[in-house]
């Protein structure tokens, strides 16, 4: 850790600052969206729109490489296809609650077809491996740029809608009865949910990007006494993952998205652990 530290601090090095500085910035929509994942039971909504977003980055490389449209890139497509997965899902969701787990099933396997079969025919040769898996270290500025945007959309609307998430995450029915239109703000959030994977995905890619979202939230459940204080302490987590994988995976020379998700996982094992002791 200590050369990890070192490095950090070399001028000729600036991929690893970007790198740890989107980590850190990344762990407050982590955190605060990954609570309300949490808390409404909803992360295999959330796994279907993670692999989705195979289908848009897909798209966008086909588009941008293949057919020459500069100005949509695997971004613009991850973006689009989270979106528009939320969409679906939201409606699904809610209208057809008994056909719900396969329409789920079926966009997490469509979406990933999709988006290999795209990749298949892009002009040149594209690694399917740095989606599927990250890597933080390839970061750059302008990613930094959108985590801060991400940033500010997230902390604005949680805090102008807090309680309008926490109505639909305990009680939807009576925040109906009350006149509050849940279904919009669980589209609403299902959005954040979808902005915040395609912003995961180039941390620790589709494949994990659930755990990413959701075990920091699981930990800091145990040590919160209500939905705010989980948010912070989740926040708090995953900038502790973040940090530590990111060592770890510098001076053991490991790929960095997989070990943050050790490191949380490891740490979500120990609070277990301690919780059953304790009780």
């Amino acid at each position: 850790m200590g050369d990890f530290l070192t490095v950090i601090l070399d001028p000729d090095l600036p991929f690893l600052r970007y790198a740890l500085l989107t980590g850190i910035f990344a762990s407050i929509p982590f955190g605060v969206i990954g609570t309300f994942v949490v808390v409404r039971r909803i992360s295999y909504i959330a796994g279907a729109i993670a692999h989705c977003v195979l289908g848009g980055i897909g798209l966008g490389l086909y588009l941008e490489k293949g057919m020459g449209v500069g100005w949509f890139g695997p971004i613009q497509g991850a973006v689009l296809a989270a979106l528009l997965a939320a969409s679906v899902l939201a409606v699904v969701s809610r209208h057809a609650k008994q056909r719900e787990d396969s329409v789920i099933g079926a966009l997490w396997a469509v979406g990933m077809a999709v988006g290999l079969l795209f990749i298949a025919k892009t002009p040149g040769y594209v690694d399917p491996m740095s989606y599927l898996f990250g890597n933080i270290l390839l970061v750059g500025k302008n990613d930094l740029l959108f985590v801060l945007a991400l940033d500010v959309l997230v902390f604005g609307a949680v805090w102008i809608f807090y309680n309008k998430f926490l109505a639909i995450c305990f009680d939807e029915e009576f925040a109906r009865l009350r006149g509050v239109s849940t279904g919009w703000f669980y589209l609403f959030l299902l959005c954040l949910t979808a902005l915040t994977i395609v912003l995961l995905v180039r941390v620790v890619g589709i494949v994990m990007v659930i755990a990413l979202l959701t075990l920091p939230a699981a930990v800091a459940g145990n040590f919160s006494r209500n939905i705010f204080q989980m948010m912070l302490v989740a926040v708090l987590f995953c900038v502790f993952f973040v940090v530590t994988g990111l060592g770890l995976s510098f001076s053991l020379d490991l790929p960095s998205g997989p070990v943050i998700i050790l490191v949380a996982a490891v740490v979500y094992l120990c609070t277990m652990v301690f919780e059953r002791l304790r009780h």
